[in-house]
């Protein structure tokens, strides 16, 4: 199966050029997965022969405590999304996807793994909030909130674009961001893997096991 490989400074200059409406209703843009888009398959996976250094983010997590990303997360093999709870669509798909692979891995490697959702919308994710709704999808998942410029600054470290939260033309509010999940090394913390919205829960089974033992699937 061939997956397309990318250096990872070609293709922040990509993914920073385009924007995902989650919820929004708009389909004149193309969202940031295109460029993951695996030839001749339906996975959404791009590997990074340069991969992204971890974000320097430390936020607040649902119990109300700072959260280190990097000190947290060191040497274990980790996930990050950035999304809001309010979409009606792709985030809560994209973590209920990653949510049903991680249960087929042994128990012992399910605790391994970190799957970090960092909220785009903290004027209304508050960590009560994320904490309620990660509860529903995985009680393992660990949610983020806080400074909206630093949220906006850590995404874009990884070629995601994140947009202050606004309101449609029928006056309802959106986040507007990118739909990566980005896959970092548990050997050395690099984040190597990107998948698209497109990626489905086969892909997250089928690679998960790699992605817990730092291997590329």
């Amino acid at each position: 199966m061939r997956k397309k490989t990318f250096a990872a400074a070609g293709l922040l200059a990509a993914c920073t050029l385009t924007l995902s409406a989650c919820g929004s209703g708009d389909d004149g843009k193309s969202p940031i997965a295109v460029v993951s888009e695996e030839s001749g398959s339906a996975r959404a996976v791009t590997i990074l022969d340069n991969p992204f250094e971890k974000p320097d983010l430390v936020l607040t997590d649902t119990h109300g405590k700072k959260y280190d990303l990097r000190a947290e997360t060191e040497g274990k093999p980790t996930l990050v999304y950035f999304g809001y709870t309010h979409c009606p669509d792709v985030c809560p798909l994209t973590m209920n996807n990653i949510a049903v692979a991680k249960k087929a891995l042994p128990k012992a490697e399910q605790d391994k793994l970190r799957v970090v959702f960092v909220t785009t919308d903290p004027g209304r994710d508050t960590p009560a909030e994320l904490g309620k709704w990660l509860k529903g999808i995985d009680s393992q998942f660990i949610g983020l909130t806080g400074d909206f410029a630093t949220i906006q600054a850590g995404a874009r470290s990884l070629g995601i674009s994140v947009e202050p939260t606004t309101k449609d033309k029928n006056g309802k509010l959106v986040s507007v961001h990118g739909t990566q999940v980005v896959a970092f090394s548990p050997k050395t913390d690099g984040g190597y893997l990107l998948y698209g919205e497109d990626a489905t829960v086969d892909d997250y089974t089928k690679d998960l096991p790699e992605i817990v033992k730092g291997d590329k699937p």
